[in-house]
């Protein structure tokens, strides 16, 4: 018998935040996440050292599943965003980011915790106000009779993850397609309750991004040879579907733990052939004119089908089953009895395609809900990062139906949220609750750090060492090139905001980001009729930015009220 060791008692940690390693992890991962930030950021190799695959990202749900943290600060921390990100797909960097500097600042006020975390709340449930008022200066109504709005905020998300590998006209070109896609997806007679279709993204690399397109309807993937035996169909007014969902291979299923009892001079095998063959002959009588199953069909099953002139598709895989049940408006069928008329479903037409070196079976639905967008790309890494920035393009799109809101980009909703809560802060305190448990000068500390840290998540758009000012108008952010000089006429180097709302043109004064700025009430931009003119916009996601804000906070909040770290090191 091997010697057991004594197990060792648990690990217990006060004050982790305290920690110099702690403090160094945490600065480790803030200078990932904000290296990876926006059009400019620079990309992250993932690989194993053992081996494998290597992928090149700037995407914060591919960068932190491979991240290995073992530390249980980072842990909720990465686990927080990784959360969002799952809920809302978009704006993992910018809640990241913003937890850590928040966690930073508020740290170098010397503030006990229990007053910084009151504070927090307090200037989180400012801003999440703000936002959801009609006076906010940084939201955007989404009129849905134009697409032009749409068409930035799909524009907005390509351009952020460089490792698309993507040209301008390719940007236009892909974010014309996925919002095509999406609008495929709703229903043409929508009642007040609206259930979306589903967009599915076929893979087809080494091709020209520029060849990538939209078809109505599901694309099934097939070798040429598979495609040379499907008969042509006789074209009626629809065509009748069968979807199986159980295996008509002939195999038995799984029996657990119980036993098969057969017959002595009982053939299994002929007993299950026999057993689908008469399936076969009740699709016949149905007057089925495709079967289509999620597995395997006998090959016995396959030649009794065509030579009744009916087409019979396996290995669909469970990702299309879902798809194809809406398309034809079948019940998916999970045995080899009879079969309830009711489980029948119809599609439009049927026909081959062929797009590069793939030949497909496209499937054409009587009433489009669900649509096939065959993504091209010149190599396995950039379609990847292209098909990730594609599913968040699309769920940012649903988001946005549910809440048409959208809020400015580059930066500028930031900043001018950081203006508006120092302005109510340091001018307007009487609007303020008033509450016993801080002071003026505390709330006064924490409301600057707190605005500092919006202020980094713009500061950390520029990666080439140029400098970031803001206006003192509108509270947005102005971009200058690294090797402008100290002294200027500002609007000969300037020319729109991070945004792209404002022109330099105007009557504007400027301070460098980081510099102390009086406070100021921002101003809205341009009136909201005339924002849905604008071309080219940087436009960001209300409700994931918004849910971002909230996740970083809380995050930062619980980070700073951890007392004891206690570790199981056994």
């Amino acid at each position: 018998m091997s010697r057991l060791e004594a197990k060792k008692p648990s690990l217990c940690k006060s004050e982790p935040l305290t920690s110099e390693r702690v403090r160094d992890t945490l600065s480790v991962l803030k200078g990932i996440v904000t290296s990876c930030y926006g059009p400019s950021g620079r990309l992250k190799q993932l690989h194993n050292g053992l081996g494998g695959c290597v992928s090149t990202t700037s995407h914060s749900s591919a960068l932190l599943a491979n991240l290995s943290v073992t530390h249980p600060i980072l842990k909720i921390l990465t686990t927080s965003v990784q959360n969002h990100v799952s809920c809302f797909s978009d704006c993992g960097l910018f809640t990241a980011i913003l937890c850590c500097n928040l966690i930073e600042k508020v740290q170098r006020t010397g503030l006990i915790p229990t007053t910084v975390i009151k504070l927090n709340k307090h200037l989180l449930s400012l801003c999440t106000s703000y936002l959801k008022t009609e006076a906010c200066g940084c939201r955007i109504p989404v009129d849905f009779s134009s697409t032009q709005i749409l068409l930035c905020l799909v524009r907005s998300i390509l351009t952020s993850k460089p490792a698309c590998m993507l040209t301008r006209k390719e940007i236009d070109h892909i974010s014309t397609l996925i919002l095509t896609a999406f609008l495929l997806t709703i229903p043409e007679n929508a009642e007040d309750h609206i259930v979306l279709g589903k967009s599915i993204i076929v893979p087809l690399k080494g091709q020209r991004v520029i060849d990538s397109t939209v078809l109505p309807g599901i694309l099934i993937e097939m070798s040429e040879v598979q495609l040379m035996k499907i008969l042509p169909i006789k074209k009626s007014d629809s065509l009748k579907v069968a979807l199986f969902c159980a295996s008509l291979s002939g195999d038995l299923s799984d029996t657990g733990e119980g036993t098969v009892v057969i017959g002595y001079g009982v053939s299994l095998e002929n007993a299950v052939l026999d057993q689908l063959l008469n399936l076969g002959r009740q699709l016949v009588s149905d007057h089925v004119d495709l079967v289509m199953c999620q597995k395997v069909i006998h090959p016995s099953l396959k030649q009794f089908l065509s030579m009744h002139r009916i087409i019979a598709i396996d290995r669909v895989g469970v990702a299309l089953m879902e798809p194809l049940s809406t398309v034809t408006g079948t019940q998916p069928i999970g045995s080899l009895g009879s079969i309830s008329p009711s489980s029948y479903g119809s599609v439009k037409d049927l026909c081959t395609a062929k797009f590069g070196f793939k030949h497909f079976f496209h499937l054409i639905p009587n009433e489009t809900t669900v649509c096939s967008l065959l993504l091209c790309n010149r190599n396995d890494t950039a379609w990847d990062e292209l098909k990730l920035t594609c599913e968040t393009a699309l769920h940012v799109l649903q988001l946005t139906i549910k809440e048409p809101l959208v809020l400015l980009g580059g930066g500028c909703t930031e900043t001018h949220l950081a203006a508006y809560i120092r302005h109510k802060t340091f001018n307007e305190p009487e609007s303020l609750p008033k509450d016993d448990g801080y002071t003026q000068t505390e709330l006064q500390l924490i409301t600057e750090a707190f605005c500092s840290a919006l202020e980094s998540i713009a500061g950390s758009l520029e990666h080439d060492g140029g400098e970031i000012l803001t206006d003192m108008k509108y509270g947005h952010v102005w971009s200058v090139q690294a090797d402008s000089p100290s002294v200027v006429n500002w609007p000969d180097f300037l020319s729109r905001c991070g945004c792209g709302l404002c022109n330099s043109q105007e009557e504007l004064n400027w301070s460098f980001l980081r510099s102390t700025q009086h406070p100021f009430a921002p101003q809205t931009c341009l009136p909201h009729g005339a924002v849905g003119s604008a071309n080219n916009l940087t436009l960001d996601c209300f409700t994931a930015k918004l849910s971002g804000l909230q996740v970083a906070v809380e995050t930062a909040n619980l980070i700073l009220d951890l007392s004891y770290v206690i570790e199981d090191k056994n």
